[in-house]
This record gives structure tokens, C-alpha cells and sequence, in this order.
């Protein structure tokens, strides 16, 4: 990144399996998976009816009664997530000038579950074409609307900067952490809340990729459902939950003696104006942006210690990165470790670039490679290292963390570890 470096100094997360970094991060290094049979409702005439749901208890997580009447359960996500994030820091809000605060959160679905359930309520169970929006919530409005899960991670904070929600496919996490760091870079915010939040598993959201046949139907077995990079995958398997981060300036994160766990070194994306959900087999896109977010770090390919990758489990995906990997770093691609967690958390849309970003920050925090759980017959196209089902320790200093999009959006960033000077 050009202009100031950009530290993290705060995770916060919710994800399936746990809530909170910490048990976050030991569901992966355990090589665990947190994928079952649909429990929020009745999947059973689904052809997919497996996800990797969140156990949240939002009062437990110290939600008001109103707060969680008010927000979907993404905004419910999202604000957990930063106020976590926040404390990880050290800050408050009495510590952030509001003006130079800003707030950087991507999802791809908004508040899916809240429109779905308040449709169900006005249209009478879809009897009825003309509505009766009587029915309606008084927050209908804000679940319509995708920047109110922005608004609330400002209202937590006391965000008077910049806010904006980055709705960008299954790349909005990353898109948001790296709009989040350019906002630090160019001095435009001091500190910004960044990442993202999804609660997409709901029947509208089933439906639709039962329609286009991208889940998995591995419904008799779903702790091993998602299969990345293996000869037998036959789908990804949905997700849910969020990740959000203080970003600040390095040096004024020095001189509060914060805690950083890593910099925010590069960041680049890439459209392929190709096709809704395909892609094209060179990676030559998502190649592009590794390049560039490599570049913008200063840092060469033989640079990159881990690979975080898209890793979604379905064959097109998993062979268009490896492709995308090749192409990149050349044949260091053959040297690097390489893991999805998608593998163990699912597939959660617009919010798994930002917890996939949490799990590279504590990669190089305590110099572990989670694995790519599930891995058992490798696919003879996908020949690198994907760390299969057990964690690996080693040194990380540089983590290339990339994410690919329905629309044809490629992102790659660049995490170094505190410190670490450019070539």
C-alpha cells in the first residue's frame, strides 16, 4: 500500500463453531468442521440441506432486548464482531475522534433472513400478490436497505468518518478490509472498522443455489460435505457469520504500544466481464490481482509463506485458482502451503473474505497453517500443497489471501507480519 502502513490491531468474529477469535481459531487448527444438516428451518425438500451454522445467542452476546428486535441477524453478527474487535484492540469508543473514524463492511445477501421472514408475514405465507404492509416491522425499512448494517457497526463505535457497505459477491469481505486499509493509507480515517457479515441460510438463499446446482448434496455425511480440492467434491456448503478488524495507522498504533498481529501490506481486485457464475480455466484475472497486491507490497512471489485460498469446493473454482496460483508466483506455487477454511466454517458469501482474512492474521500471529480438512484423494488438476486435514506449524510472514465472486470479481491481498520491511 502506498502512504501510511496500515496495522491490525482488533479481531472480532463469529463464526460457525464458535463465537469469538479464539474458538475460531481452535476449531481450525483442530482440523474440525462445524458443517451439519440445516437446523434453522425445515430443509427437507431441498436438494442441498446442509450448512454451517452459527450457535448464537445474541443476548448471550450482550444484545439488548432492542438491539435484537431491531437488527437482522447479520447487523446482530456484525456489531458482536466489532465491540470484540474493539476490546481486542484496547480502544473504546471515548478513545476514537469520530470525524477521523470510519467504517469499512462488505455482505453480499444484506439482511436476508429479516426480508424473507417479513415477506412471509405481509404477503399471508405468499397467498396474497398485493401485501399488506400493516404487518410489517417497524425496522422493515432497514432490513430493505444493505448500508444499515454499516450504520450499526458506525452507531457502536460512534463512526463519524467515512461508512460504507461494499457489496461485491463472495469478494465483499476482502473488499471491504482492503477499502478499509486505503482509507488509513491516504490519511482520509485514523482508524477504521473493516470486514464483513452474511447470515444467508434461509430458504429463498437455498433455493437459489439448488437452482444452479452449486451446493453440495452430500447431504447423508455433511461434517465431510466440503471437500475442497479433492478428486470427489461436489459443491460447497453455505455459511454463515461475520469478521470485522480495527485497522489504524502503524505508527500511531506504536505509539499506544498496541498489539499488532499484522499489516495490511497490499490489496488489489479484478473483473473477468465474462459470465455470471463461470470462469475462465487459465485464473489469468485472479492472477492479474495477485500481481498487482503484490506489487503495491513491494514483495516478490518467492515472498509468499501461505496461501489462503477461495477454496470453494466446487471443480471449476478449485482448478481456476491452482491455475491462478501458477500463473502468479510461478514455481513457487509448488513450495507454498495452501488451505481452504471453507473446508471447516462453509461457504458464508459476502462475509468469509473477512473471517478468511482472521484466520491469515492469526496464521501469522502464532505461525500455523490450518489445514484443508477433508482432503482425503487429492484432484490430479489440483497438484500443489493443500495442507490436507491436519494443521502445519511454521514460520508466516507474508499470507496471500485471495477471493473469486459470481460477476467475475478476483481479489487478492497481501498480509506481512508486524514490521516486516519490503524488499
Amino acid at each position: 500500500m502506498t502512504g501510511r502502513r496500515v496495522a491490525l490491531t482488533g479481531i472480532g468474529v463469529v463464526a460457525p463453531g464458535g463465537t469469538g477469535r479464539k474458538a475460531f481459531w481452535e476449531l481450525l487448527t483442530s482440523g474440525r468442521t462445524a458443517t451439519r444438516t440445516i437446523s434453522m428451518f425445515d430443509a427437507g425438500a431441498f436438494r442441498s440441506r446442509i450448512a454451517a451454522e452459527c450457535d448464537f445467542d445474541p443476548a448471550a452476546e450482550g444484545l439488548s432486548a432492542r438491539e435484537i428486535r431491531r437488527m437482522d441477524r447479520a447487523a446482530q453478527f456484525a456489531v458482536v464482531s466489532a465491540r470484540e474487535a474493539l476490546a481486542d484492540s484496547g480502544l473504546d469508543a471515548s478513545d476514537l475522534e469520530p470525524t477521523r473514524t470510519g467504517v469499512t463492511l462488505g455482505s453480499a445477501v444484506g439482511c436476508t433472513m429479516s426480508l424473507e421472514e417479513e415477506y412471509v408475514v405481509v404477503s399471508d405465507s405468499g397467498r396474497n400478490w398485493l401485501v399488506d404492509s400493516s404487518y410489517g416491522v417497524p425496522h422493515l425499512y432497514g432490513h430493505l436497505v444493505p448500508s444499515s448494517l454499516a450504520a450499526e457497526v458506525a452507531w457502536t463505535c460512534g463512526a463519524e468518518g467515512q461508512v460504507t457497505l461494499i457489496s461485491t459477491g463472495c469478494t465483499s469481505g476482502l473488499d471491504a478490509v482492503g477499502y478499509g486499509a486505503r482509507l488509513i493509507a491516504e490519511g482520509s480515517a485514523d482508524v477504521v472498522l473493516a470486514g464483513a457479515t452474511d447470515a444467508p441460510i434461509s430458504p429463498i438463499t437455498v433455493a437459489c443455489f439448488d437452482a444452479i446446482k452449486a451446493t453440495s448434496p452430500r447431504n447423508d455425511d455433511p461434517a465431510h460435505a466440503s471437500r475442497p480440492f479433492d478428486r470427489d467434491r461436489n459443491g460447497f456448503v453455505l455459511g454463515e457469520g461475520a469478521a470485522v478488524f480495527v485497522l489504524e495507522d502503524l505508527e500511531r498504533a506504536r505509539r499506544r504500544e498496541a498489539h499488532v498481529y499484522c499489516e495490511v501490506a497490499g490489496y488489489a481486485t479484478r473483473g473477468n466481464a465474462y459470465h455470471m457464475t463461470g470462469l475462465k480455466p487459465d485464473g489469468r484475472e485472479m492472477a492479474e490481482a495477485i500481481r498487482v497486491a503484490l506489487g503495491r507490497a513491494r514483495l516478490n512471489p518467492d515472498d509468499v509463506a501461505y496461501i489462503n485460498a477461495h477454496g470453494s469446493g466446487t471443480k471449476q473454482n478449485d482448478r481456476h485458482e491452482t491455475a491462478a496460483f501458477k500463473r502468479s508466483l510461478g514455481d513457487h506455487a509448488y513450495r507454498t502451503p495452501v488451505s481452504s477454511i471453507k473446508s471447516m466454517v462453509g461457504h458464508s458469501l459476502g462475509a468469509i473474505g473477512a473471517i478468511e482474512v482472521a484466520a491469515s492474521a492469526l496464521a501469522i500471529e502464532h505461525g500455523t497453517v490450518p489445514p484443508t480438512a477433508n482432503l482425503e484423494t487429492p484432484d490430479p488438476e489440483c497438484d500443489l500443497d493443500y495442507v490436507p486435514r491436519v494443521a502445519r506449524e511454521q514460520p508466516v510472514d507474508v499470507v496471500l489471501s485471495v477471493g473469486s465472486g459470481f460477476g467475475g470479481f478476483q481479489t487478492a491481498m497481501v498480509l506481512t507480519a508486524p514490521g516486516r520491511e519490503a524488499a
